[in-house]
This record gives C-alpha cells, structure tokens and sequence, in this order.
C-alpha cells in the first residue's frame, strides 16, 4: 500500500513565480503559515527571463513591508526613454515625482531576492512538485494533492490557496466550467524577441518608423532584450540570426551586434486577456493566472505583486481579526486596477505600432499615432498620465 503524507496549513499557494513568492514572502511578514508548491526545479525558476520593471508603487509596498533592502534589485530607474521616431532620436522624460522612484530589475533577480528572503523567514518551498490537483474548493477546509520530487504523494488540507501558476497553470484550470468569463483583445501584430549579450545605452530605447516598432530594454548591466514587429504569422523560422542583426541595425540605429550575440529568440503574439471573476470558493487567482497584458504595457509583473499583496492583506485581515470583507472584495478591487492596465496597454500599443508602418493602418491611423507621441514627448497631459501608469499610480 503506498501511503500518503497528510498535512496542514492555513494557505498553499501554488507557483513560485513573483505572484506565489511575493505572496509567501508577505504572509511570513504577517506570521501565517503557508507552502509554496512549484512544478519546475529551482535552477529552471531561477533562470528564467521575463519582465524588467518594478514600478515605484511596488518598491514602495515592497518599503512598506520592510522588505525593499532585501528583495529589490537592478537599478534605479530615471524616466527616461530614448524614443526615435524615423530615426531621429527623441528623449521620453517621465513627470516623477516620486520620491521612490521604479527600479530597472530583471525578472530572474526579484525572484532570487524574493526566495531568499521567504525561505530565510523560514517559508515552505517545495521545488519539482507534480501532479497539483485541487479539490473541494468550494468547502471549508480544501485540499490540494501533489507528488514529490521522490514520487511520494502528499494530501495538504488548508483554508485558502493562492493560484500563482500562470496562464496554462493547474488553478484556473480546476475551477468548474462555467464559472469564469474570459474577455480577449488580439492586436494583430506580434514580436520577435530577442535575448542579447548586448548592453544597452544610457536609457532604455523604443523605435517607430516604416520598418515597424522596435525596442532594446536591459536584462542584466551587458545583456539586453530587443522586441521586432512583425507579422502575426511569421515563426521563428522566417528570422534567421542575420535578418534579426541587420533589422536591428536598421530599426535602433548605430547598435553594434552581430549573429554572435544573439543568445536566443522566440515570436511572441501580442494580445490581452482578463478572467473574471478572480476567485472561486477558497481559490484566490494571482497574476497571469487570471491576467495577461502585453509587454508593451510593462505591467504584468507588476499587477502580479498587486495581487499578491491584496490577496495577503485580505487574509491577515480574515486570520487576524476574522473580517472576510477583503476577501469578498478581492476579484472587485483586482480587476479594478487590472482593467485600467488593460486600457493603457491598448493606447501604448496602438500608439506605437500604428506611428510606424503606414501600411498595415493607413496614413490616417499613422498621423493620429503620431499626434499622440508627440504630445507625451512634451510635459502635457497626456505625459501625466502616461508617468502615472508607468509609476503605478492610476
């Protein structure tokens, strides 16, 4: 007879990406306990590349729990981007005002820091963990079962869980169908993205012009990642290394790299998706597991953190002094916030793909897009707003 490891806990959060490892991190803050399950192995977690902008909202939470010194990393960020618009360069200044301003930090570095610090509190990390199912979450006391990296099956009852695993994770995935309504842009483009042992310049660079959008943002002090328009139905086939040097060059300017510093590459569509509601029962969705933007939005790592500590506030309050208002709130007060990023992400996208190609939009659309850039290049209105979004403000 195989026996099963039976456990308690008050929260499993399941994924350790920044939404589950954020979340942990907060909840050892508040003294509840929890174990944060992730399918993939730690040297996987560690390495892998994403997003590169903590926005001055999240250092300050990150300030507020008294977690800043600890988990946020990279280096300050000045708002400041390098815009060339048919190849004459243009400085994009940000209106800050903040007096903790957002941080450059590659994705793989907040989440180094973030482990460290949950696992140093004493947190519960359980790497290679297979076979996450979900059960009775609409009871009061769930269960997650999962196997180890030893093939021992484990049974974990708990009050909440935490979905963290993303667009194509286990979490959303276990809620009964029927429940959740899926809302879905596609912008009609996509990107070929592209990993460099390139260092960027002094600022963060985007390009529009008749070639398309292009643009260089750092990864690391001597690596950066460079996104190209393109079709949506080019492969990665269709861009070998030389046509992705030479479109580089030709979109970004005086850049030097050749085939050689091309790490790797991939084609990415560009569109959005929300699902709502953002809880079912005592499953709390986080992150990409109920949201996605496009990366020209610079959100998505950033909403996940939001989440995350809403969904950590909402149960100290419930665990603490037995309020459930913050968690009967939560999909309300996530998705608020989710679908103003939502609209940001479709005026920047728009903007900056329709202000190059005429082709694909017309001339009208183009001269429209235009208009626009040109107004947040000056300190107007539209400059407020677009500073207040990149600082999380709104």
């Amino acid at each position: 007879m195989t026996c099963k490891v039976q456990e308690k806990t008050t929260i499993v959060i399941v994924g350790a990406g920044v939404a589950g490892l954020t979340a942990g991190t907060l909840l050892k803050r508040c003294g509840i306990d929890c174990i944060v399950l992730e399918r993939r192995t730690q040297e996987y977690v560690l390495q892998r590349q994403r997003a590169g902008n903590i926005e001055a909202r999240a250092v300050r939470m990150f300030e507020k729990w008294g977690l800043a010194e600890r988990v946020v990393g990279g280096w300050p960020y000045e708002g400041i981007v390098t815009l060339r618009i048919d190849g004459t360069p243009h400085l994009l200044r940000e209106q800050m005002d903040d007096k903790a301003p957002g941080r450059l930090c590659p994705q793989q570095v907040l989440v180094r820091n973030l482990m460290a610090a949950y696992t140093e509190d004493g947190g519960d990390l359980r790497f290679e963990a297979s076979d996450v199912t979900l059960h009775a979450l609409d009871d009061k006391k769930p269960v997650v079962r999962y196997r180890d990296s030893q093939g021992v099956a484990h049974e974990i009852s708990c009050d909440f869980i935490a979905g963290c695993d993303g667009d194509h994770g286990v979490s959303r995935a276990s809620i009964p169908q029927g429940v959740l309504s899926k809302a879905e842009h596609r912008y009609g483009v996509s990107w070929v993205v592209v990993l460099t042992d390139v260092p960027t310049g002094r600022y963060p660079l985007m390009s529009v012009g008749d070639r398309g959008f292009a643009a260089q943002f750092p990864r690391g002090r001597d690596v950066s990642r460079f996104y190209l328009q393109c079709a949506e139905t080019d492969t990665v086939e269709d861009w070998s290394d030389a046509r992705v040097a030479a479109e580089i060059k030709a979109r970004c300017g005086e850049i030097e790299i050749t085939e050689k510093d091309i790490v790797n590459k991939s084609i990415m569509p560009l569109y959005s998706v929300v699902y709502a509601p953002m809880c079912y029962g005592k499953l709390f969705l986080c992150g990409d597991a109920a949201h996605l933007v496009p990366p020209t939005s610079a959100r998505g790592m950033n909403l996940a953190i939001s989440d995350a500590e809403t969904f950590v506030c909402a149960v100290r309050d419930f665990v603490q002094d037995g309020n459930a208002a913050g968690l009967a709130a939560y999909s309300d007060t996530c998705l608020e916030r989710v679908w103003n990023y939502q609209d940001y992400a479709i005026w920047v996208t728009e903007m900056l793909h329709d202000a190059g190609d005429a082709s694909i939009v017309g001339p009208f659309r183009r001269e429209a897009a235009r208009s626009r850039l040109n107004r947040l290049l000056k300190p107007s209105t539209t400059n407020r707003l677009f500073s207040d979004f990149m600082a999380g403000k709104v």
